[in-house]
């Protein structure tokens, strides 16, 4: 994206289960009900720089469902995070590839101990380089992300732009989806330029991949804005049905696949209007977006294989962002009118969300940048938090002490979360007296006898 080109200056089993990777057996997971207790660890800063022009940023993280202590993290540009005590203590390693590691980064676990870190591809370390961004890069490490292989370049195309990735992992089988936004040509004004949604899977585990096909139905322009299509998130069912959500043209899209992705909707769906775009102005930031985030519940829970779409707009006015939800029961084809997550009374901010379901209990987390409790630029983060599917919730404030964002450094198009048998993993930037930081905190949540 612009910001981050002028930053650099300044990535069933198996059908015939064709390999030697085997399901790991696991215990089944009574459904947790309420009422429920909450535990904390402290705010953990696993990294950070005093050069404001870092870029050090957009977190991602997952939890590793074979060893529940070790958590995988990522970070703009190149950084890897691990930690192997709940979250407690943090080691960096720098990741590598022959296509070169351009963040974006997105963490994701399988149920075999699989960790995949995806990211933009920039050979040589060159932006000139005509390789540069000509494809999604997937890296895998069986190790808990101490070691990876060299990755493979999916939808590689070095006429066009790939960006704004993600991915979604068969919950049973570990088939792998990567959705993302092809450009003509990033930033032209050019009408004839055009921006889709592509997608590709996997069914060994990340080593081969299918031609990338467009998925949309309208495509947009390539100026990375609200009329541009981006955002998209792919996630699974159980039975291997593939949804995806995405932005464009101020509304939230979804399309889906019940063929394992051969073939697509003939019509997207409209899930809401997004009032003010993807792309708004919250006082004092860089940047910031509202793009959609898909989950399912893929638990026992009585709301299992219910679908939820997150994001944030401006629908009561600029001056007060908010975090909604909207849900599907029926495999996407009706959504609920959005659902205002935060419950504030305020007319302020809370934006840059992302959220996570956990796939034992379908209890669904959201964080966000919250700043109810002030009337100037202070910001804190936020859990909100549903144990009866999105129908109501809790909230908590999760950061240690509040930050004042600075419209010069840039911090990131996102944050993240994983959720994994109660263990509750948040990751944010945060900016103090100029230094970016990475930080986190587990959270356990248990069921009251």
């Amino acid at each position: 994206m612009t910001n981050r080109l002028i930053l650099f200056s300044l990535f069933l089993l198996m059908l015939a289960c064709k390999t030697t990777q085997k399901p790991v057996q696991t215990k089944k997971i009574k459904t947790w009900q309420p009422p429920l207790s909450i535990s904390q660890s402290k705010v953990v800063t696993i990294l950070d720089n005093p050069n404001p022009f870092s870029g050090l940023s957009e977190p991602s993280i997952c939890i590793n469902k074979t060893d529940t202590a070790n958590f995988v993290a990522g970070s703009i540009y190149h950084n890897v995070h691990i930690t192997n005590d709940g979250g407690q203590t943090w080691h960096t390693k720098a990741l590598k590839s022959k296509y070169g590691v351009f963040g974006d980064p997105c963490l994701a676990s399988d149920s075999f101990g699989n960790i995949y870190y995806l990211h933009l591809a920039i050979p040589g370390n060159n932006r000139n380089s005509p390789e540069f961004l000509s494809s999604i890069v997937i890296q895998k490490s069986t190790d808990k992300g101490e070691t990876w292989n060299d990755g493979v370049a999916i939808g590689y195309n070095k006429a066009h732009d790939q960006d704004k990735h993600w991915i979604g992992i068969h919950p049973l089988t570990g088939e792998l989806a990567v959705t993302w936004t092809e450009f003509d040509k990033y930033d032209s004004r050019k009408p004839e330029d055009k921006s889709r949604i592509l997608f590709s899977k996997s069914t060994d585990f990340g080593q081969t991949w299918t031609n990338p096909i467009k998925i949309n139905q309208y495509d947009g322009d390539c100026l990375d804005d609200d009329n541009t299509t981006e955002g998209a998130v792919p996630v699974f069912d159980k039975q291997g049905n593939i949804y995806v959500a995405w932005a464009y043209n101020n509304k939230i899209w979804f399309d889906k696949s019940t063929d394992g992705g051969k073939t697509w909707l003939d019509k997207d769906i409209i899930v809401a209007n997004q009032p003010q775009g993807w792309n708004y102005t919250i006082p004092g930031v860089f940047r910031a977006n509202g793009m959609p985030v898909l989950d399912i519940d893929n638990s026992n829970s009585p709301y299992s294989g219910t679908l939820y779409i997150n994001w944030s707009d401006q629908r009561n006015g600029t001056d007060n962002t908010d975090i909604f939800i909207s849900k599907s029961t029926d495999g996407g084809l009706t959504w609920s009118a959005p659902k205002r997550v935060n419950q504030d009374q305020t007319k302020t901010h809370q934006y840059l969300t992302w959220m996570k379901i956990d796939p034992a209990t379908g209890f669904i987390y959201i964080i966000y940048y919250d700043r109810s409790r002030y009337t100037d630029n202070q910001t804190d983060v936020s859990l909100s938090y549903s144990t009866d599917g999105g129908q109501s919730f809790k909230h908590l404030i999760i950061s240690d002490k509040p930050f004042v964002p600075n419209k010069f450094i840039f911090a990131g198009d996102y944050n993240n979360i994983d959720a994994y048998q109660g263990i509750v993993t948040p990751i944010w930037t945060d900016i103090t007296n100029h230094t970016l930081s990475i930080k986190t905190k587990t959270l356990h949540l248990k069921s009251v006898k």
